[in-house]
């Protein structure tokens, strides 16, 4: 499928069914943690970029072959931003239509400020919107929006959803080392999310290859000094723990491409996914695709990760 993808183990959502309305890395940030390298040129255009019809076909095939009982979640998560997708309200309505499964939207939450999206997300069962920063230069430094998305902005539009929607709004927060895990930056992060009152408030650090190579993970310390400062509505998010569903995928080669395209994958996870294949025609496939161009192995903490092969990493150096 071009643009369903998982069941995938997902650190909030559980078994995740994946739904991806733009094409890879059409979004209007460039985050320093992205796992799916640089945005590049970024753009901040909103408009259909596959027709509904077209994913609305893949949902339903996905959801007869695994059956609800094997999904927790429908999740719109784009591999870029969501909500650049001007078709994502009838997709919403029609999916929540076609199914009881609670349906979610994964955003950066910088296109909020404009009504017709707040009213589009409504219909979701949860919303889950990035805010990394609690000040206009954090923002630029972690976030380096595409020039126009500013900051005041984005606390607006957050604020503005919060207000009448009756769903679930839990915020993301990814913590970077040296970035926003100080005492300062998160005190100003803490006022922010004090005037925009989220359900709850989830704490996530980089666990796969980073856009910038410098981008590390808090130590224990800064964890527990998040927790504290952020409040009552903040919790550590852990890894997800679970199997990527591949099973009913029939090329080995296509079945990574899918999921990597979205989430990189190393290589224990890989090997775990694609358990259900002979070992040899598992080490046969992986060795066309790393001799292709349309994958490549980038190596974080001693660990390699399958990446898709247009995802653009930076080159090592400090902020």
């Amino acid at each position: 499928m071009a643009h369903v993808f998982g069941p995938v183990p997902s650190r909030r959502l559980g078994r995740s069914l994946g739904v991806d309305p733009v094409p890879f890395k059409t979004c209007n940030w460039n985050c320093v943690y992205c796992q799916l390298g640089h945005t590049a040129p970024p753009t901040g255009e909103r408009r259909e970029y596959v027709p509904t019809e077209e994913i609305l076909a893949e949902v339903r095939a996905a959801v007869k072959t695994h059956g609800e009982d094997a999904i927790d979640w429908i999740t719109f998560v784009g591999s870029g931003e969501t909500t650049l997708h001007a078709g994502l309200g009838g997709l919403l309505r029609e999916v929540t239509a076609l199914t009881s499964l609670p349906v979610a939207v994964i955003t950066n939450g910088s296109l909020l400020w404009l009504p017709e999206v707040r009213e589009e997300l409504a219909v979701a069962d949860a919303v889950l919107p990035s805010l990394d920063a609690g000040t206009e230069d954090l923002y630029l430094r972690l976030n380096r929006p595409q020039p126009g998305f500013t900051f005041a902005r984005l606390v607006e539009g957050l604020i503005a959803f919060r207000g009448p929607y009756p769903g679930r709004l839990w915020v993301e927060v990814m913590l970077v080392r040296g970035l926003n895990d100080t005492d300062e930056a998160l005190r100003n992060l803490a006022t922010v999310l004090r005037r925009i009152a989220p359900d709850e408030v989830h704490l996530n650090v980089p666990t796969r290859p980073p856009c910038e190579p410098w981008v590390d993970a808090p130590d224990e310390k800064a964890l527990e000094r998040a927790e504290s400062i952020l409040g009552e509505a903040a919790r550590r998010v852990s890894p997800a723990e679970g199997r990527f569903d591949l099973d009913f995928c029939r090329d080995i080669v296509e079945a990574v491409l899918q999921v990597i395209t979205r989430h990189p994958m190393s290589e224990e996870e890989l090997g775990h996914a694609l358990g259900r294949w002979p070992r040899e025609e598992i080490a046969a496939a992986l060795a066309r695709l790393a001799a292709s161009d349309r994958a490549q192995l980038v190596q974080r903490g001693g660990k390699r990760f399958w990446c898709y092969a247009g995802a653009r990493f930076g080159k090592p150096r400090r902020p």
